[in-house]
């Protein structure tokens, strides 16, 4: 007999033994009909195959030395800058601080997140944390949702199960999805990222073989920020692999940042976005994380309040919050991204992935098919986003199926707004799920 595996069912929380025989001369779904996700696990050598059930357990000992850096932080001189036009307002980020070092529950957070089923794997030496949440209505669409910088995957709170238990949340039993939601290589728990070279595209790569290591060998992809990117990659890249693609950012393959001329956007494109006010000081950030991610490293590495503070700025000045960022992420929440990049130890990952991506934009094609994105399509416009494009773009680079204005939202959006991203979602793929 050759080796011994064990098949561990997530669902069911069973294991089963078989033989290496056994495990690769069937497919997963024929080991029983009541085993359609299975993961493996070899023994005794580790497979680079298994996927692993993970909680997230922060030690006592860092949280305690956590609040200690922030009860000695050596604070800057404070300017005249109340209005944030010259970066973070000292006054405000005092009173975050103090918050994070004497109110903040850490582990009621962490709780919460390890509510949702987590798990870990390995794909081609890249280390990748997901939550996978299985719809509870029979024949759930899968569904892969892609996060940004500085967003994590706790941007997704709002939606996971609205998306996999549409029933109990104001939808249509056959709404359902199987949720998938990784973190981006080098953010928080998909980590660490010690290398250049992976970026968005590698990373679409990644996603393929991880949805098709969970039994999907056809899913949709989500996205905002580089997980627009990510998103539009797969639909480019990858189209036998998608469902369809929806994006909450205007990515196109091929296409420059600034295509579109002003006489491109409708009137009723133009009422909604007002006129963009979009500064240097919005892409600063993609400067310095191109050029020199090692040597502000280690500045934020070494200081929560500093690495909250370049954190906090985009968070504030992206987001349709009008000046007040506690309208749209409160402080609990607040702290638990700034804590989940502190913990983690991962903000040179983040910045390498953003460093790649960067210089693969924009998009190279890899084939001639058109249009670009031949999967069919959608996009949910945000008013007060960083980057808009005319829907005629949309029209000729894509199977453009649907395209929704926001009445609200910003970069963020599926974390400004869940309910209205959860219903175009949902509209989307319903389409989808007739034919």
């Amino acid at each position: 007999m050759g080796s011994q595996y064990q098949l561990y069912n997530v669902n069911a929380d069973q294991l089963y033994n078989v033989n290496a025989d056994q495990l690769y001369n069937v497919n997963a779904d024929q080991l029983s009909p009541l085993i359609p996700y299975v993961y493996f696990q070899a023994s005794p050598v580790t497979s680079r195959m298994e996927i692993t059930p993970f909680k997230i357990n922060i030690p006592q000992g860092e949280i305690d030395a956590l609040r200690t850096r922030l009860e000695t932080t050596r604070w800057a001189p404070e300017l005249d800058n109340e209005d944030w036009s010259c970066g973070v307002n000292g006054t405000y980020l005092r009173e975050l601080t103090s918050y994070w070092q004497h109110d903040f529950d850490w582990r009621a957070q962490e709780a919460r997140i390890n509510s949702f089923p987590q798990f870990r794997t390995e794909i081609d030496g890249v280390a990748i944390h997901f939550i996978h949440v299985r719809g509870k209505e029979p024949n759930p669409v899968p569904i892969i949702l892609n996060h940004g910088w500085p967003w994590t995957f706790w941007d997704f709170k709002d939606v996971i199960m609205p998306l996999a238990d549409p029933a109990s949340h104001g939808g249509k039993p056959e709404d359902a999805f199987d949720v998938v939601v990784p973190s981006l290589p080098g953010f928080c728990f998909s980590g660490p990222l010690n290398r250049t070279g992976v970026g968005y595209i590698e990373t679409a790569d990644l996603w393929v073989k991880l949805m098709k290591r969970l039994g999907y060998s056809r899913f949709v992809t989500h996205g905002g920020d580089a997980g627009a990117f990510v998103s539009a990659r797969l639909g480019h890249a990858h189209a036998e692999s998608i469902i369809g693609v929806h994006l909450s950012f205007p990515i196109l393959p091929g296409v420059p940042h600034d295509a579109g001329d002003a006489a491109d956007f409708t009137q009723e494109e133009r009422d909604l976005i007002g006129e963009q006010k979009r500064g240097p000081g919005d892409f600063v950030h993609a400067v310095i994380n191109s050029t020199d991610p090692q040597t502000l490293a280690w500045a934020m590495h070494d200081s929560p309040v500093g690495q909250a503070a370049w954190i906090l700025l985009r968070r504030r000045a992206w987001s349709d919050c009008n000046g007040d960022i506690e309208t749209k992420f409160d402080k609990d929440t607040l702290l638990t991204y700034l804590s989940l990049y502190w913990f983690t130890n991962s903000f040179v990952g983040t910045e390498l992935f953003c460093r790649a991506s960067n210089f693969a934009v924009p998009m190279e094609l890899v084939n001639d098919v058109k249009p670009e994105i031949s999967v069919p399509s959608a996009v949910a416009v945000l008013p007060k986003d960083l980057l808009h494009k005319p829907r005629s773009l949309f029209v000729q680079h894509t199977d453009l199926r649907q395209w929704t204005m926001f009445p609200t939202g910003g970069h963020f959006g599926v974390a400004e707004e869940p309910r209205l991203m959860t219903e175009d979602i949902r509209s989307f793929v319903r389409a989808l799920r007739r034919q």
